[in-house]
């Protein structure tokens, strides 16, 4: 069966990575306080991209972190510890352009996935071979290559392929500029590009001065009429350009692309439609678009000679994407069942749904069970959590009631889960209690705490 391809999408921030991931993006990419080539996004502090690994995990999605600027050597010192929470929390790979950084992260964290940068320029099989040698799992190829070359690449290195199929375009070689560091003093390469191929200039040529123009600013890449063919050469991950860019850019050009790539690979027809790449064209797109370099060696076709402005944004079309894929946090289903019997512990068991269950090895794989006060009862089946609480004893006074229990259960809250079937109609947990029982409301707010806990730690770890 063939491999499916991998949709890469940028997030400069928390609500581009959630709009991201809730638009079909089956990895995100993104940058902490350090080492990112986009120092002047916002970024992601530690707390909150272990919370976006987490929630990444447990939708089954991954996240690749940019390490991707050239390092002095005294920082170089402080990288181990700086990756070392994201490792531990299970970060999918690292995305690199040093190779000074490249050793040290091969050496402190041997198993993980290493991808080397298009900034550190692979144009061909050889350079190719010599990061395979040196632990790299994955390569995103010069951005100026073919698509013949890519697909040779690919064909005799065995390694999986990113590239870039939709955003920015750099007039430089894959990015490696020296023009803003000489202008202004900020250096790209230390990811504070002051993007100086977008102001305009004027070209001398014989003694005469033309007016001004933008003579180094390219159109911005769209390939979505090309998908087709790049899932046919191979590649395994299409990138989308953007960790500067808003959170309706992220997660609408994700899912335009979504769309065409999951037509394509159920067989059918995906030739986008005029409506759709005259939205996608209202997404953050300078002038007009590009296919980028894959059918051409260069041309003045891809400069915006006139303007590097962006199209006026379509404001209805933002308020769609704000609505369907940032307003909420996407939550997975649970059911819930839970027993109160006079002289028994409290038993709380949470499941997925059978299809959830069934893309979560983890579950499908294992069994599970935990107590909070108790020792170890019985074994759950794969796809649920059961834990134990204190010993159900007789109401002195007022019982608890179902309403009580119900109340409690259902304060999911800031969790990964919600009380919904698979279509987002809410259920209602269910509840055995038996007449005249009593059982502390705090002991099941715990059980809920406890339950809802162990059944994360099980989709993430398996364990």
């Amino acid at each position: 069966m063939k491999k499916k391809v991998e949709l890469l999408a940028p997030a400069g921030n928390l609500a581009a990575f959630y709009g991201a991931i809730h638009a079909g993006a089956d990895a995100v990419y993104l940058a902490g306080t350090k080492y990112g080539a986009r120092a002047y996004a916002d970024n992601f502090t530690q707390e909150d991209l272990v919370k976006c690994l987490r929630y990444a995990h447990l939708l089954r999605k991954k996240v690749y972190l940019t390490i991707n600027t050239l390092v002095k050597e005294e920082e170089l010192k402080e990288l181990p510890s700086f990756l070392q929470p994201y490792v531990d929390e299970g970060l999918d790979g690292v995305i690199i352009q040093d190779f000074g950084v490249l050793k040290t992260i091969a050496k402190h964290f041997p198993g993980l996935s290493l991808h080397a940068s298009t900034q550190m320029s692979v144009s061909g099989i050889y350079g190719a071979k010599l990061l395979k040698e040196m632990g790299v799992e994955r390569i995103v190829p010069a951005r100026e290559l073919s698509l013949s070359e890519i697909r040779r690449i690919k064909q005799e290195t065995g390694l999986e392929i990113e590239c870039f199929i939709h955003g920015a375009m750099c007039y430089c070689y894959s990015g490696q500029c020296l023009f803003s560091s000489i202008l202004g003093g900020r250096s790209g390469n230390r990811g504070r590009c002051a993007q100086p191929c977008r102001l305009p200039y004027q070209v001398s040529i014989g003694g005469r001065t033309g007016k001004e123009c933008y003579p180094l600013s390219l159109k911005d890449m769209c390939t979505i009429e090309l998908l087709p063919e790049l899932i046919d050469a191979g590649i395994d991950s299409f990138k989308i350009e953007g960790r500067m860019k808003k959170a309706e850019y992220a997660a609408g050009v994700t899912s335009y692309y979504r769309k065409y790539i999951d037509l394509y690979e159920k067989g059918e027809p995906a030739k986008p439609s005029k409506k759709d790449l005259e939205e996608l064209s209202h997404l953050y797109i300078r002038s007009e678009r590009t296919d980028g370099y894959y059918h051409r060696r260069n041309g003045k076709e891809m400069v915006t000679i006139s303007s590097p402005a962006y199209q006026t944004s379509d404001e209805q079309l933002l308020s769609k994407i704000e609505t369907t894929y940032l307003s909420n946090i996407q939550k997975i289903p649970i059911f819930m069942k839970a027993e109160f019997l006079i002289g028994e512990p409290a038993k709380l068991t949470i499941s997925l749904p059978e299809k959830q269950t069934k893309q979560s090895l983890s579950l499908t794989e294992k069994q599970t069970t935990c107590a909070i006060s108790l020792t170890e009862k019985e074994k759950a089946p794969a796809q649920e959590i059961t834990v134990y609480g204190e010993i159900v004893s007789p109401a002195q006074k007022a019982p608890i009631t179902i309403e009580n229990v119900r109340k409690q259960l259902q304060k999911l809250g800031d969790s990964s889960f919600t009380l919904t079937d698979q279509e987002g109609k809410e259920i209602e947990p269910k509840i055995l209690l038996e007449d005249g029982a009593f059982y502390p409301l705090k002991l099941i707010n715990e059980l809920r705490r406890e339950a809802v806990s162990r059944l994360e730690e099980v989709m993430l770890h398996g364990k």
